[in-house]
């Protein structure tokens, strides 16, 4: 019999401060190990070329609302696991193809290339505001000012929200996204999840009633133009453009966080990326690999299957671990030093296969546009106190990243 672990070290204090000490155990161990019977997933996939497998092989299918109603339909009375199983990308096979390719033709190249303009103002927007809050070299939280609002902004934008509900949603999502978390959620979790859901579907209903009325520029009003046989219900559209929302924001608000805090514990890097702008694509995709916003995903298995040896039975799920996978030695040289100058860094921080995050490049372009400009208006950047708490491994960032900046070369920063 092979090797068994459990996730309690994981899900440990310590093992959610720093995976990566239980990623370089299960790397010891295997490209996937199975899980002891006190886990509900039947094995742990954690090697680059098995979790890309995973990811990409239809045999494997995300947990919808089919396979949650084989151990109950509790979850059907609460607001939260309805809008999640209802999106597209917690879907399969020929729904999520139809949603997925609809959602694609709002989504296009041209509509995400056409936010540069916007990203670039809003960027230098917030840049002033932190300017003047961490005058006489005052400590500011990056994440409120800068890494939270920016990416609300930009998906805001891409939507058709009008600017002045955005401030007020980023805490409902905070909420929303806490269901999505590994380990039991307690029930004060549980209800702030399901309020949350219910306020954000009010909010993208009366948005949706809105652009169709009174169709615009944006990816709402381009959803509600398509004129295609398998358009969107009602439900799936909404379902939809919620986690669109969440996604399109605190995934790229924790990979500013992740990517700065890097930035000045490697101020070789820094000095290199801000000394030459055109680092930035190479530095982004090292932040997204090293420290990835998105740690795991789960699948379940179709039918009998075993993966890089492990057997796993029809029906029982998996716990993929991207987070792992991109710390994987057989892939990645010293994969355990921060290295923008690292090559072929062909990271699986946003999936693979039918499932690869449908904001990917959009993501990156704020990355590749906002960090520049960060380091060239401040030229002294360094970490006021211990950055907040992260103890999250779904989507991994700070909470709190306290800086203290200044604009002159010259300034000491204690």
């Amino acid at each position: 019999m092979g090797a068994t672990v459990s996730l309690s070290g994981l899900l440990s204090e310590e093992g959610r401060r720093n995976p990566y000490r239980f990623y370089a155990r299960l790397h010891e161990l295997g490209e996937a190990v199975a899980l002891g019977p006190a886990d509900k997933h039947a094995a742990v996939v954690c090697g680059y070329e098995a979790v890309d497998r995973v990811l990409r092989d239809p045999g494997f299918r995300v947990p919808d609302a089919e396979y949650r109603d084989r151990s109950g339909t509790w979850w059907r009375d609460h607001p939260v696991v309805r809008t999640l199983l209802t999106a597209f990308p917690n879907v399969n096979g020929a729904d999520h193809a139809r949603v997925h390719r609809l959602f694609g033709q709002a989504f296009t190249p041209r509509r995400v290339a056409a936010l540069e303009p916007h990203i670039i103002r809003s960027t230098d927007r917030r840049l002033d505001r932190l300017a003047e809050l961490g005058a006489d070299s005052r400590p500011v939280d990056f994440m409120a000012e800068v890494a939270v609002p920016l990416p609300v902004d930009v998906i805001g934008v891409l939507l058709g929200m009008p600017e002045p509900d955005r401030a007020w949603l980023p805490p409902l999502v905070q909420d929303f996204d806490a269901i999505l978390e590994l380990g039991q959620r307690s029930l004060r979790e549980l209800k702030a999840a399901n309020t949350a859901a219910v306020q954000l579907s009010a909010y993208f209903a009366d948005l949706l009633a809105s652009r169709t009325a009174d169709p615009r520029d944006d990816l709402i009003s381009g959803l509600v133009r398509l004129d295609d046989p398998g358009r969107l219900s009602e439900s799936e559209l909404l379902a939809s453009l919620i986690i669109t929302f969440n996604a399109g924001f605190r995934t790229t608000a924790n990979m500013f966080g992740n990517g700065l805090a890097l930035l000045i514990e490697h101020p070789d890097a820094l000095a290199a990326l801000r000394a030459d702008p055109s680092r930035a694509p190479a530095c982004i995709e090292e932040i997204l690999r090293y420290e990835p916003p998105l740690h795991f995903a789960v699948r379940f298995a179709a039918h009998d299957a075993e993966i890089a040896g492990v057997p796993v039975a029809a029906g029982q799920s998996v716990l993929v671990l991207m987070g792992a996978a991109n710390r994987d030695p057989r892939r990645f040289p010293d994969p355990d030093t921060f290295d923008p100058t690292r090559t072929d860094n062909q990271h699986l921080t946003f999936s693979a296969g039918p499932h690869y995050c449908l904001g990917a490049a959009l993501g990156r372009m704020e990355g590749r546009l906002a960090l520049p400009r960060l380091l060239s208006r401040f030229p002294v950047l360094a970490l006021a106190t211990e950055p907040g708490e992260r103890r999250k491994l779904m989507l991994r960032g700070f909470d709190e990243l306290p800086v203290r900046l200044s604009s002159r070369a010259t300034a000491t920063i204690s």
